[in-house]
């Protein structure tokens, strides 16, 4: 059930005077914040020979581990992580839930993102080198990093998973086109390449985005790969698991999801070392490979302790008592009022970010819907002109966002180089009269008195909307859309759907309208894929052309022919992935967003919003303000590696890790008694302010 406008204005104008002392960091921010930023993040890591680093120290947690000395554990030179708030210190056990898993543990990929959301640098390679064809992208590793088992790093480890899992026909029966046509190949134990039919000179970024996900230890997976084992074992391997497939398995044990995970090595900063349907339990990685400026082995932190929450309202609880020591991707912004709450406490603070969202929901008419009276509408580009000026979205940026979101349509983030502010504010400007006036020029009236348009013929006009409640406020917005749509005549149905049901109907051409988030919109991620301005993808995330994009995907094999003009937004997505050539690429990118501008393919409403991170008051080195979202990998660029407990919490921890215990959360009866005298609180304030 939706929450009508008016009761979503109350609560919001109370939270947007809980949070009027934050400063968000928007585009006029991001500059200024990024000085306050160690100049090391922008720049290559040192290493320890550079800075004259000799001695290495480590953890007392590890001291009685019965390990080779951390000098021997460590590379032959490790990089250097200059932390945000000098120098931490060991131990502690950071509480969070299993959705942070990609947020808290500092995760390793061959490349890595500077927090310019532009700057790709070194991270497991000490250096790459593209191709002057784009076509071949050569790495060299660091020598001597290790797995935490202590198996050493290299270049077999990425060929297995780019040939082996990748290009696998049983795990991906139609390769992703960011792998197609390529192979990876091993130079020696240090150095390797991937090479592609086509120009390609762009993956590097992918490598920085999602590099985790291109290497995996070849020395573990070999016993539960086809390539690797002989069928009949390896079925009864994965038989004795309760599993189906070899691709159930690798799935799973990557993500952490069943107890195996436990025994696959990793090279991230922490390791699992339990995993039960309730619990991941963590520790620090003994083998690790990066230190602070003081020799100091990193992690700070000691050990992790997830535990499963399936319900966003019990996080929300959790996190506003300070049962969490880091929460955030479940956290929404309607979440705000309750965890500024919970923070007059004194066990939490909340950090508000802005998310990199362009916008925080993307509307995507279906110009391939099987309709063809409402597939031609859609094509209307005054039908999308109108719809988008008929949204009120200063006044949605009031009751949802506290004012401190920015009104704008799907277009680059203010960071990327293809940004231009026209591009943003095109048919932004709230004008329902002239919405109204295009419509009736569309000859869609109001033919049976009832404030709603027919078409032409009397048929009855009637969009249905369906959609995924998550990353986002989605909810919300799209009822304050559907408010405003009706009072310009147009009928629109919202339909909430779980996340199957999403991929099966977008990806079998059944929605009319859907919504999606905004992301890959930066310099990292946008040129790779233009997916809101070109039809050359399709996913549960965009139904705009799903018969235009199979066509491009498949050189002309499945789907429909596109239109001239959608041709034509192909051929520039395509060359600009393609090109080595910065500068057109720029230009090519600013094309497509020129086009999105000017014809509205997609609709956006507010975006760079603001993002709740809460952390325990103990918690250290995470920035007060920073941008959140899937292109910079929400905290990579933030070194999460580096965060550590003040001195009382630190060491309190650290005794009761010793003691081979864990901290016990509360129970789930707590979590509920503190979420309801929160509201409590948020109800007699709301009494106090007039509501």
């Amino acid at each position: 059930m939706f929450w009508h406008q008016r009761q979503v204005a109350a609560v919001y104008r109370l939270c947007s005077q809980c949070i009027c002392g934050a400063t968000l960091l928007g585009a006029s921010t991001l500059a200024a914040q990024e000085q306050k930023w160690p100049a090391a993040w922008f720049q290559p890591m040192q290493t320890a020979a550079e800075l004259g680093i000799e001695q290495f120290t480590q953890s007392p947690f590890l001291d009685d581990k019965n390990l080779p000395s951390v000098a021997e554990r460590l590379p032959d030179n490790p990089p250097v992580v200059v932390p945000l708030a000098g120098l931490g210190q060991y131990g502690g056990t950071a509480r969070i839930t299993p959705n942070e898993w990609l947020t808290f543990p500092n995760m390793e990929a061959p490349l890595t993102m500077a927090a310019d959301m532009q700057t790709i640098l070194p991270n497991l390679a000490q250096s790459w080198e593209v191709s002057a064809d784009g076509r071949r992208i050569t790495l060299t590793l660091r020598k001597g990093i290790k797995w935490s088992d202590g198996a050493p790093l290299s270049s077999d480890d990425f060929l297995f998973t780019f040939n082996n899992i990748w290009l696998n026909t049983e795990y991906s029966p139609v390769p992703s086109r960011n792998v197609e046509g390529g192979r990876a190949v091993k130079v020696d134990d240090l150095t390797f390449y991937y090479e592609f039919d086509e120009p390609r000179p762009l993956m590097v970024n992918l490598l920085a985005n999602y590099g985790d996900f291109f290497v995996d230890p070849v020395h573990y997976y070999k016993d539960f790969h086809p390539a690797f084992t002989d069928r009949e074992t390896l079925k009864q391997r994965i038989a004795d698991m309760g599993l189906l497939t070899w691709m159930a398995f690798y799935h799973a044990a990557k993500r952490q999801l069943i107890e195996e995970s436990a025994q696959v090595p990793t090279l991230a900063a922490h390791r699992v070392v339990s995993r039960t349907p309730t619990r991941v339990l963590l520790e620090r990685n003994p083998y690790y490979f990066k230190v602070d400026p003081a020799g100091q082995q990193l992690p700070y932190i000691d050990s992790i302790d997830s535990q499963q929450v399936d319900n966003k309202e019990v996080i929300a609880a959790m996190s506003s008592t300070g049962q969490l020591d880091f929460s955030a991707y479940e956290l929404k912004t309607q979440d705000i009022p309750l965890l500024k709450l919970g923070e007059r406490n004194g066990d939490i603070r909340v950090l508000v970010w802005n998310r990199l969202h362009s916008s925080d929901v993307v509307i995507q008419p279906n110009y391939n819907y099987d309709d063809a009276k409402l597939s031609a509408l859609f094509w209307q580009r005054s039908f999308r002109q109108a719809l988008s000026i008929a949204i009120n979205r200063d006044e949605m940026n009031q009751i949802i966002y506290f004012g401190r979101g920015t009104p704008r349509q799907v277009t680059a983030h203010p960071s990327s180089s293809m940004y231009d502010p026209a591009f943003a504010e095109a048919f932004t400007q709230y004008d329902p009269v002239r919405a109204r006036q295009l419509l009736d020029e569309l000859g869609l009236h109001d033919v049976d008195g009832d404030g709603l348009r027919e078409f032409a013929d009397g048929q009855s006009l009637v969009i249905t909307l369906e959609f995924m409640d998550w990353e986002t406020p989605k909810a919300i917005s799209l009822e304050l859309v559907a408010l405003y749509w009706r009072e310009i005549g147009i009928d629109l149905r919202l339909k909430i759907v779980d996340a199957s049901l999403q991929s099966e109907r977008a990806l079998s051409n059944k929605m009319q309208m859907t919504v999606w988030h905004a992301d890959q919109v930066t310099d990292i991620l946008l040129p790779i894929n233009p997916t809101w301005w070109a039809p050359i993808s399709s996913s549960r995330s965009n139904t705009l052309w799903n018969a235009w994009a199979r066509w491009h995907l498949t050189a002309g094999r499945l789907g429909k022919e596109p239109p001239a003009n959608m041709r034509q937004l192909q051929q520039w997505a395509t060359e600009m992935s393609a090109t080595v050539n910065k500068q057109r690429r720029i230009e090519l990118g600013k094309k497509l967003l020129a086009s999105n501008a000017e014809n509205l393919w997609t609709i956006g409403t507010v975006g760079l919003a603001p993002q709740p991170v809460v952390i325990s008051q103990h918690l250290r080195g995470v920035p007060e303000r920073a941008i959140w979202g899937w292109d910079n990998r929400w905290t990579m660029a933030y070194h999460p590696a580096t965060w550590y407990f003040a001195s009382d919490q630190a060491m309190s921890a650290q005794s009761v890790a010793k003691q081979g215990t864990s901290h016990q959360p509360r129970s789930s009866e707590a979590v509920t008694s503190d979420a309801v005298v929160n509201q409590t609180i948020l109800s007699q304030s709301l009494v106090r302010h007039g509501e």
